[in-house]
């Protein structure tokens, strides 16, 4: 395996024998051998499942892979043999270097021993002495910041702060291979962004990062490839925004829709051919009849991409300026409408409208929701048009952004329509900056005293 490789999984399959009572099991061990002693076709008294299905994907070393699907599809499995705590059926995998993993909420930590003692115990399984334990363990406990319950035994720890001592373990040791399953999910918003701090530092060290999680927007900002897996089978191994972008039209898409998607995916990623993005169930109208220095005809995204009409359909989304004219190059700090117009196939109800504003990365930036969070619209019967207007103020920096909108009706659970990238705009530089990132939150002059 090459140096630059960091983790190769070839072919990789694993299938489980699925009894329907105890008895079958025997069954198993013994009757097919008294089969074959006296001639005869041995019988299968167990059906297989198949967890995985011929998966195969490299990670390159500073890489960051994203694993993403529905549950059940294989995510866990995964992890559990490339860390080598389960034995696949078929393939191989290979890995360079020491492996830290987080599959497991407490795996690995006996909870009658206190948080110091499960610390040097998990060190030591990793591979490391006392002496470097030693070294390292003030940093280990300012990072999981438990405070004296350091000196306690684990179970009279929260889920909060095992998930802390499990992490600050795993990450302090300097890992070459750090594999994360879901289990952030459970930390605070302050503990979760030293965790992220602390995965861009490895990332930054040659680490290569495995990371599973169910927020797209985790995903996107981190990763820079992601796995998508179905039913143990790989759909797309690709950037992260094309992935997230897929995996979000499959899970929200009808059930009869669903088969075709698979299957449209699966080709693709074998072909090695991109997704051809489209605009089903209607197209989305942009307006090209005010040609002027606000707008340029040439800002029409490619990656588009409309979810099955279930209920309603959104038909235009455009931005307006303060005199009404359709604009796509914006101004920083300007007042601008966005307004989302379509109508309503059939009677929804607990209805709600949404709109977002994302990077060229596909994070979000920014959004707005219609009503206020937690309140719906009661019903809104079929055949009826609706146009919403939101306003926004351009209080980003110069760059090039995409918008987005959708309907969900909360009561029946379903997701009306959804268009993603349905259209992009610029914002211009017109002055000089000093903000950095995405948002311009700057105000009034900049001073500097030295004193």
């Amino acid at each position: 395996m090459s140096s630059e490789i960091a983790i190769r999984v070839q072919n990789i399959s694993k299938c489980y024998q699925i009894y329907n009572a105890p008895r079958d099991r025997l069954k198993q061990f013994v009757v097919p051998r008294l089969q074959r002693m006296a001639g005869q076709t041995p019988r299968q008294y167990f059906r297989e499942f198949w967890a995985l299905k011929d998966i195969s994907f490299e990670v390159k070393k500073g890489e960051t892979v994203g694993i993403i699907g529905r549950n059940g599809s294989g995510k866990s499995t995964l992890l559990q043999m490339i860390c080598g705590t389960l034995s696949p059926t078929g393939g191989s995998v290979e890995t360079n270097g020491r492996i830290a993993a987080l599959l497991e909420l407490g795996s690995g930590f006996n909870p009658e021993f206190t948080g110091r003692e499960n610390v040097y115990m998990n060190a030591a399984v990793l591979g490391l002495g006392k002496k470097e334990v030693d070294e390292r363990f003030d940093d280990i406990a300012a990072f999981a910041d438990i405070g004296q319950f350091i000196e306690q035994p684990v179970k009279t720890y929260s889920s909060g702060m095992v998930v802390r001592l499990a992490f600050a373990v795993q990450a302090m040791i300097d890992p070459d291979i750090f594999v994360v399953d879901e289990a952030l999910a459970v930390g605070d918003e302050k503990f979760q962004r030293k965790c992220f701090v602390r995965l861009e530092e490895l990332k930054s060290r040659g680490s290569a990062i495995l990371f599973v999680s169910h927020s797209a927007g985790h995903i996107t900002e981190l990763c820079d490839k992601v796995l998508f897996l179905d039913h143990g089978e790989r759909l797309m191994y690709s950037i992260a925004p094309e992935t997230i972008r897929a995996y979000q039209k499959l899970i929200y898409a009808p059930v009869e829709e669903q088969q075709r998607l698979v299957q449209e995916y699966r080709a693709a990623d074998q072909s090695g051919k991109r997704i051809e993005n489209n605009v089903e169930g209607g197209s989305i109208t942009i307006s090209y009849e005010h040609l002027s220095n606000d707008f340029d005809p040439g800002l029409v995204p490619q990656t588009t991409e409309a979810y099955s009409v279930q209920g309603a359909e959104i038909e235009s989304i455009q931005i307006f300026d303060a005199k009404g004219r359709a604009v796509n190059v914006l101004q920083p700090g300007g007042d601008y409408q966005f307004v989302v117009s379509g109508r309503f196939l059939n009677s929804l109800a607990g209805v709600c409208f949404g709109i977002s504003i994302k990077s060229t990365s596909g994070v979000i930036i920014t959004g707005q929701r219609y009503p206020e969070e937690g309140i719906f619209i009661e019903q809104i019967e079929a055949g009826k048009s609706f146009k919403i207007t939101y306003g926004f103020r351009m209080d980003v920096l110069p760059g090039t952004y995409f918008v987005g909108g959708g309907i969900w009706s909360s009561q029946q659970t379903i997701l009306a329509h959804r268009v993603l990238d349905a259209l992009m705009f610029r914002v211009i530089h017109n002055k000089k900056q000093h903000a950095f990132g995405y948002v311009d939150s700057s105000a009034g002059e900049t001073k500097l005293e030295i004193i």
